[in-house]
This record gives C-alpha cells, sequence and structure tokens, in this order.
C-alpha cells in the first residue's frame, strides 16, 4: 500500500454522485435496485438513488476491514441479508466507496449472480489491484483515502 493519502471531502463527494450518475445515464443502464455495501457505500446509495431517480434501496452488510490496511482472511456477510428472492429478475447497481483488493465487491456480486437480470458496480474510487472492475468509477487511485466519514476517531469503542 502506498503511504501516500487521498482526502476526500463532503463536497467532493457530491461531485462523484454527480459524475457517477452521469456515467451511468450516459450508458442507458436503468437500475430497478441499488444495493448498497455497508459500511461505505451507504451515502453513495442514498445520493445515486436521488440523482437516477432510484427508490428502491437496499443494503448489505459486508465485514472485511478491521483498520487501516488490516483485513479478515475473507469477506463475511453480516445479517440481515437481502432476501434473494426480491432479487429475482432486477437490474441493480451495486454502491460502494472503493474497489481496493475487489473482494467485498466480488463477495456481492457472487451472492446476486444466480438471481439478478444484471448486477453493476458504481464505486468513488478504484485501485488497479482491485480484483473487481467497477462498471462506474468517479476516481483511480493507489493512494489511502481519508473518507469524510470515516477519517475521525470513533466516538465509542465497541468491544467485540
Amino acid at each position: 500500500m502506498s503511504d501516500e493519502h487521498e482526502k476526500l471531502t463532503w463536497s467532493g463527494f457530491g461531485d462523484a454522485i454527480d459524475g457517477l450518475a452521469r456515467q451511468v445515464v450516459a450508458s442507458g443502464f436503468e437500475p430497478d435496485l441499488i444495493l448498497s455495501v455497508a459500511r461505505g457505500g451507504l451515502a453513495l446509495g442514498m445520493g445515486l438513488g436521488y440523482a437516477l431517480d432510484v427508490k428502491n434501496l437496499s443494503a448489505v452488510n459486508v465485514e472485511f476491514y478491521t483498520g487501516v490496511d488490516t483485513r479478515l482472511p475473507v469477506p463475511i456477510m453480516l445479517p440481515p441479508t437481502p432476501d434473494v428472492v426480491a432479487l429475482d429478475g432486477l437490474r441493480i447497481l451495486i454502491a460502494d466507496d472503493i474497489a481496493d483488493t475487489g473482494l467485498t465487491l466480488q463477495h456481492v456480486q457472487e451472492f446476486c449472480a444466480d438471481h439478478v437480470a444484471e448486477a453493476r458496480i458504481a464505486t468513488v474510487y478504484e485501485k488497479a489491484r482491485s480484483v473487481v472492475k467497477p462498471d462506474y468509477c468517479w476516481k483511480q487511485t493507489d493512494a489511502w483515502i481519508d473518507f469524510p466519514w470515516s477519517s475521525r476517531e470513533p466516538l465509542v469503542s465497541r468491544a467485540r
């Protein structure tokens, strides 16, 4: 991992939503549902929902990162998970903040694969090492990203 950091501001995040939404519209893809990957993709899914006039939003919670550049051996989907029957035949847009290793996105793709008509991915950032290439990406970088929602230390620490 690069020691370089890139700082995304809330204003920059608004620009990212606008840029990603314009890419989706230009491609002609009309999602029936936006599936946000929690936690990092929640704000992106909401923003894209408004920009693309998609009211059908859902989330899947995948735990992988445990700290700065530290992760579990494999991504783990946490309950509650969306009912895959409810995804049958839908065109979905998977929204996440970053395609870093891409393993989280790959896990979500595999979860949806046999149920959806089509799934595309939108991320704010993409790293070259990602095993999944997003269909829509605002920016490529290999720097560590300081996102506005996770750049401060938590006010409390929840023991696990």
